[in-house]
């Protein structure tokens, strides 16, 4: 819970309407990476935890804000630049109201993408939002499967079973 707060408010103080395309792009591209990292490492920890299950909870409880605030950070950062992108420049919370939307695929249609830029942006979220439901989630249930099976996190079975 301390990491999602921590990267709540980290975003909430970064000049994002002070960005450029470039540092826009590179942001989203570099943060996407350290998110691939994350959830890698998670899955690691969950294996090896212990407590498979609680482990998995805060693996979530920070992949997925920061999935969420990439994509916020985004939406900012391309409404400051071109007023145009979303019909308006965007708070903090505009953005991070608009990626939660996007996720939840609820999409209330009060901030809407105009441009192409901004449309493209918005459908690789969508696109990486299945994948996020669907792969990443799968692979830290997966894991924790993993560390309940016979043999546990080691790999090792227990004695007196052979595989």
């Amino acid at each position: 819970m301390g990491s999602a707060t921590a990267l709540v408010t980290l975003y909430f103080l970064l000049p994002l309407n002070h960005s450029s395309t470039w540092p826009a792009v590179t942001m989203l591209v570099i943060g996407l990476v350290a998110f691939i990292g994350l959830v890698a490492s998670q899955v690691r920890s969950i294996i090896r935890s212990p407590f498979p299950g609680l482990r998995a909870v805060e693996a979530l409880a920070t992949s997925v804000p920061l999935f969420l605030l990439l994509f916020a950070s985004t939406y900012v950062v391309m409404a400051a630049m071109s007023a145009g992108d979303f019909g308006g420049s965007l708070t903090h919370t505009d953005g991070l109201y608009f990626a939660v939307t996007v996720f939840s695929t609820v999409g209330f249609g009060d901030i809407t993408a105009k441009s192409e830029a901004a449309r493209l942006v918005v459908t690789g979220q969508m696109i990486a939002d299945l994948v996020v439901l669907g792969l990443a989630i799968k692979i830290i249930i997966g894991a924790v499967s993993r560390h309940r099976q016979p043999g546990g996190a080691s790999g090792q079975a227990p004695e007196g079973i052979y595989r």
